[in-house]
C-alpha cells in the first residue's frame, strides 16, 4: 500500500522540488494550501535559513510553515512578495486554474494577487481543455448562501453547499457541479458579482505565470499560450 502511495505522489514531490529554483534567495515567498504545496513546504524547509519568511495562504499552511522553521508573515507587513507558489484543481492551456477544492480560495486569490510571479505545480491528471469537471467552490457569507445558490443555478450550474466545513473566514463554501467554463475570466468575473460572494475559485482574471506540470517522463514547465 505504501508503494503505490509513493507512486502516486511521486509526480508531486517532482514538481515540488522544481519549484524550488523560483525561490527567491532573501525574500519573503507566498505559499499555497493543498497536498501539492505540502510537499513544497516540507522541501523549502532545508531553506529557512535562506529566506526571510513566508506568507500562508490558510491557517493549515501556516502551522505547517512554523512546523519546518519558518517565520511567518502577516501579508499586511510585506512590501514585496517575488513569487507565489501552489497547487491546483484542474488548469487549462492558458494558465487558468480552478482552486478551492480545500477551501482556501480566498486567500490564495489574495497572495496570488500580490505576487509578481505566480507559479502553479501540479500533477498532470489535473490539466484540462475546459475547467468545469472540478466542482467550483464559491466563498459565500452564510446568509446568503440560499440566494446565491439560486443564481448559480440560473448561470447553469448545480451548487452544493459543502457540509461541516467553514472556510478560515468563517464562510460557507458552495461546490458547483456541471459547469462547462468556456469564458473563465468573464464568469469569474459575473460571479463575484453575486451580492453574497466573497470569491469565486476560479483564477483566470490572474492566472498562473508558469505551471510546472509532473508525470512518469518528470516535470515540464508550461507558460501561457499566446
Amino acid at each position: 500500500m505504501n508503494i503505490f502511495k509513493s507512486s502516486a505522489d511521486a509526480p508531486k514531490r517532482a514538481v515540488a522540488e522544481a519549484a524550488l529554483a523560483h525561490v527567491q534567495r532573501g525574500a519573503v515567498i507566498g505559499v499555497g494550501t493543498g497536498s501539492t504545496a505540502n510537499f513544497f513546504i516540507d522541501m523549502l524547509g532545508d531553506l529557512r535559513n535562506q529566506i526571510a519568511g513566508a506568507v500562508a495562504s490558510s491557517e493549515a499552511t501556516a502551522q505547517r510553515l512554523k512546523t519546518v522553521g519558518i517565520e511567518v508573515l502577516d501579508l499586511n507587513s510585506v512590501n514585496e512578495l517575488p513569487v507565489y507558489v501552489d497547487g491546483a484543481d484542474e488548469i487549462n492551456p492558458d494558465l487558468h486554474l480552478i482552486k478551492g477544492g480545500g477551501g482556501a480560495l480566498t486567500r490564495e486569490k489574495v497572495v496570488a494577487a500580490v505576487a509578481r510571479q505566480f507559479v502553479c505545480i501540479a500533477d498532470e491528471s489535473k490539466c484540462v481543455d475546459i475547467l468545469g469537471r472540478f466542482p467550483l467552490p464559491v466563498e459565500v457569507i452564510p446568509m446568503a448562501r440560499a440566494h446565491v445558490a439560486r443564481e448559480l443555478v440560473r448561470l447553469g450550474g448545480a451548487p452544493d453547499l459543502r457540509i461541516g466545513f467553514t472556510t478560515d473566514n468563517g464562510n460557507s463554501i458552495l461546490d458547483v457541479h456541471g459547469l462547462e467554463i468556456l469564458n473563465p475570466i468573464e464568469m469569474e468575473r459575473e460571479i463575484n458579482q453575486i451580492a453574497g460572494v466573497v470569491t469565486v475559485g476560479l483564477f483566470a482574471r490572474r492566472p498562473a505565470d508558469v505551471a510546472l506540470i509532473g508525470g512518469p517522463d518528470g516535470v515540464r514547465r508550461v507558460t501561457a499560450r499566446p
